[in-house]
């Protein structure tokens, strides 16, 4: 049974960072790519950044972020802890959502189960 459970939320200031984390089971983890997607109050879910698994780069991983948050987002992940990161400086009231994370790439993986999610609010 696949499970995603998220961490790391909470409110943040204008201009401040919060680290996100997501420990996934249920399935061989270091084979899929692994993405962030949010969803914002009264809007549908937004893509955020994927990661992919690095097979093909021998081990180095390849990233796609959303230019909505590009240069202040940065996704990561530990094989060996099953646990994929979004670190998220320099926030804005606009980034204020729900974070899941998802497996796959990119857009597509919104259409992909979710776990609960962790909540970020971005106010002064």
């Amino acid at each position: 049974q696949v499970q995603l459970v998220e961490s790391g939320g909470g409110l943040a200031q204008p201009g401040g960072s919060l680290r996100l984390s997501c420990v996934a089971s249920g399935f061989l983890f270091e084979t899929y790519s692994m993405s962030w997607v949010r969803q914002a109050p009264g809007k549908g879910l937004e893509f955020v950044s994927s990661i992919d698994t690095g097979v093909w780069r021998n081990g180095e991983f390849d990233t796609l972020t959303a230019n909505s948050v590009k240069g202040r987002f940065t996704i990561s992940r530990d094989n060996a802890k099953n646990t994929v990161y979004l670190q998220m400086n320099n926030l804005k009231p606009e980034d204020t959502a729900v974070y899941y994370c998802v497996k796959g790439w990119g857009a597509t993986a919104t259409k992909n189960d979710r776990g609960q999610g962790t909540q970020v609010t971005v106010s002064s």
